[in-house]
């Protein structure tokens, strides 16, 4: 099986899926003039954005009552951020590079700067076309692509492979990762370490988004930021081997041995791979928490997620490279994944790497098994309100695939994501290529707005005529 898998990933990955995300994140980045770096610092300051109430009777009644559980800008910026910031940062740099050389970083940079464009437009339609929920909001591309497209079964087929990717296969990666490096560190068994994430995970996931959001909202911030000062600690007292390391990264992507031995596929494929499985950018994963939030324009949605897959790339991503590169240590055959990370780790801080990288990777990919079931929670609710369905669901999600993971083979739990993430972009793909005219307009309007000095945009249905009766929020 594992062998099957591998053959379909190459072809998939090799000839379709790597052409589509850069030629949609380059058509994106021009349609909206460079919307990833022109305003970053408005993406920045929307990080302080409160929920807002703009968006319905059923929410004023139960903001009146006392009862609002409204999901702010930062609270669905940190579940995204935590579903992204995870294994792909620690295990999944050390696997690109591993296999693919330093030069796949150099690929995994360049996703990052053409897919933030791609982020900005899928959470901007996640927003645009949410709907009411309880106390909250629902949405992500199932929803646009139902009230966009008025396609049924395309939008199931997405609830079913986001499902099958996120609320399942990706979280028996996060098991994997914190049980090969909890071993790694103490020793302890995998199976006991699984069983210890699945109770936990269970109970989180049953306490619902807001549960999730508050949890990520205090795990997300102190992971990243303890992570990334250890990093430039460690940057700081290797400074002059950083011009080596850029001088490598750069000339391994291009350099005429890997053109020439025919690795530059691989070093491409990988940095691709690894480099979407990180920061999401097009996957349609980050806009089912997008759509959450609580803001007064679709637009500020959209630059939130952009500046999540910033933060997760050029930022996480490249501080795991750094550490891994000035070890020197990628090039040994045995080490990989997150046993290459630690090691590169323990190289330059002692017999504490391990144990740090070990105590970071557990708060990384727990945040992500928590952030990855909601991404299933919500599709499953667009395929049926059935109560049953989704016990088994949480059951599965957070118990079944996290014992799962912490038992199988590093291999066969990566390759089995690449599957379904190459069909899950895919799908989304086609979604926002033709839907990414309204984000388009969107844009436009939050401009226009801020020109005439209005320093918090809002939009209302009726500004999109032709969609209005698509659109039951936005009121």
């Amino acid at each position: 099986m594992n062998e099957l898998i591998t053959t379909i990933n190459d072809a998939v990955w090799g000839y379709v899926l790597i052409a589509a995300l850069v030629g949609c994140g380059v058509w994106f980045t021009v349609k909206t003039r460079f919307v990833q770096f022109r305003m970053v610092g408005e993406m920045i300051r929307l990080l302080t954005d409160s929920a807002v109430d703009t968006v319905g009777e059923q929410i004023t009644e139960n903001a009146a009552e006392g009862k609002r559980k409204h999901i702010s800008s930062f609270q669905a910026f940190a579940v995204s951020v935590a579903t992204r910031v995870g294994t792909g940062n620690l295990a999944g740099v050390a696997s690109a590079i591993a296999i693919g050389g330093p030069g796949a970083v150099f690929w995994m940079w360049v996703i990052a700067l053409i897919g933030s464009a791609t982020a900005f437009v899928e959470s901007t339609l996640a927003q645009l076309f949410k709907q009411k929920h309880k106390d909250s909001f629902i949405g992500g591309p199932a929803y646009y692509i139902q009230q966009g497209l008025h396609q049924r079964w395309l939008a199931i087929t997405f609830a079913v492979l986001i499902t099958l990717q996120f609320g399942l296969s990706n979280n028996s990666i996060q098991a994997n990762t914190i049980c090969g490096a909890m071993q790694e560190a103490f020793g302890w068994s995998p199976a006991w370490v699984g069983a210890m994430l699945a109770a936990l995970g269970l109970f989180i996931v049953f306490g619902g988004i807001q549960r999730i959001a508050h949890v990520s909202a205090v795990l997300v911030p102190v992971m990243a930021i303890g992570y990334v000062v250890l990093a430039l600690v460690i940057i700081v007292m290797n400074i002059e081997h950083i011009p080596h390391v850029l001088k490598v990264i750069v000339s391994d992507a291009f350099g005429i041995q890997q053109i020439a031995g025919g690795g530059i596929g691989a070093t491409i494929m990988n940095g691709v791979k690894r480099g979407l499985f990180s920061n999401e950018a097009g996957e349609g994963s980050a806009p089912n928490v997008a759509a959450t939030a609580a803001v007064s324009h679709p637009v500020k949605q959209g630059l939130i997620q952009a500046l999540g897959v910033f933060t997760d790339t050029l930022l996480v991503c490249s501080c795991t490279a750094f550490i891994i590169l000035i070890s020197g240590l990628y090039q040994t055959p045995e080490l990989n994944g997150i046993a290459l990370t630690q090691s590169a780790l323990q190289s330059e801080v002692g017999s504490a790497g391990p144990v740090f990288v070990a105590v970071a990777i557990f708060l990384f990919a727990f945040s992500s098994i928590i952030g990855n079931y909601y991404y299933g929670e919500a599709n499953i609710r667009f395929i049926t309100p059935n109560t049953k369905v989704m016990t088994v669901y949480r059951i599965c999600s957070a118990g079944v695939m996290v014992v799962f993971g912490a038992l199988a083979s590093f291999e066969l739990v990566w390759n089995i994501v690449d599957f379904f993430m190459a069909f899950l972009t895919a799908c989304n793909l086609v979604a926002i290529m033709l839907l990414g005219r309204y984000a388009f307009r969107l844009l436009d309007d939050y401009r226009q707005q801020k020109r005439q000095g209005i320093k918090e945009p809002a939009f209302h249905r009726s500004q999109l005529p032709e969609l209005e009766s698509e659109l039951e929020c936005w009121e």
